[in-house]
């Protein structure tokens, strides 16, 4: 039986590993052909070779999201190799854990760069592709950081509560192209970005990449006259949430 992502072509960024890859792997089994984009090359290689090993359509890409001229590039290349351009999932993010005091301007403009700058570059890139297909999905990955806010992480939250803005805004414009446009807020994750920074968090309070990997394809699943502009998927005991 076939899925509703049976030979959808679908852009991933940060699919490196993590949840991306995570993403990946869950798109892939359903039939997707996946464009990988990372900025780290070993990670992308290594994600996009597992995914040909098992069957999968799939190639990496390097790709510096903060870059416009680079992400209209690799984007004209493997739009040109896949033949079509059907989901774009803005996954890419990272965050230092500093005080304002302790942050500097530079580290300010990378987080902003990335995790909002990025989202909008690729999104707006990725617009005529859809448009030309009639139909497309865009999934902006945020976080629990867009709903509350704590300490030493202001420049993520700041990132974040923007990017939900962003996906809300460009969710109106885009129904009026048949473009569905969907913020998958997620609590937190067993992935790189959380344990390589904080190697004493309880993973007893978090959840496996593999779960929100499954929301964004329920997401991507639904029938044309539907869509699904924000959803939340947490771990039961998320501590940044009620």
């Amino acid at each position: 039986m076939m899925s509703a992502l049976t030979d959808k072509v679908v852009l991933v960024t940060g699919a490196g590993r993590g949840l991306g890859a995570a993403i990946c792997k869950k798109l892939s089994d359903d039939g997707a052909a996946i464009i990988l984009t990372d900025i780290n090359e070993a990670d992308l290689d290594e994600t996009a070779e597992a995914l040909r090993e098992a069957g999968c359509n799939a190639k990496g890409y390097v790709m510096d999201v903060s870059d416009d001229a680079h992400i209209r590039d690799v984007m004209d290349q493997a739009v040109s190799e896949f033949g079509r351009l059907d989901v774009v999932i803005n996954n890419a993010g990272v965050d230092y854990t500093k005080s304002i005091e302790e942050l500097s301007v530079e580290e300010w403009d990378r987080v902003m760069s990335v995790n909002l700058r990025g989202p909008f570059l690729v999104s707006k890139t990725a617009f005529p592709y859809l448009k030309k297909n009639g139909r497309g999905h865009i999934v902006n990955i945020v976080s629990t950081a867009s709903k509350r806010a704590w300490a030493n992480a202001s420049p993520y939250h700041a990132s974040k509560w923007g990017l939900l803005g962003f996906s809300h805004a460009l969710h109106v414009e885009g129904r009026k192209e048949n473009i569905k446009v969907t913020a998958v807020i997620a609590g937190g994750m067993k992935t790189p970005f959380l344990l390589e920074r904080f190697p004493d968090i309880d993973t007893n309070l978090l959840q496996d990449p593999a779960n929100v990997a499954d929301t964004v394809r329920y997401v991507l699943s639904q029938p044309d006259e539907t869509v699904i502009p924000e959803i939340m998927v947490l771990p039961m005991r998320e501590t940044s949430w009620p």
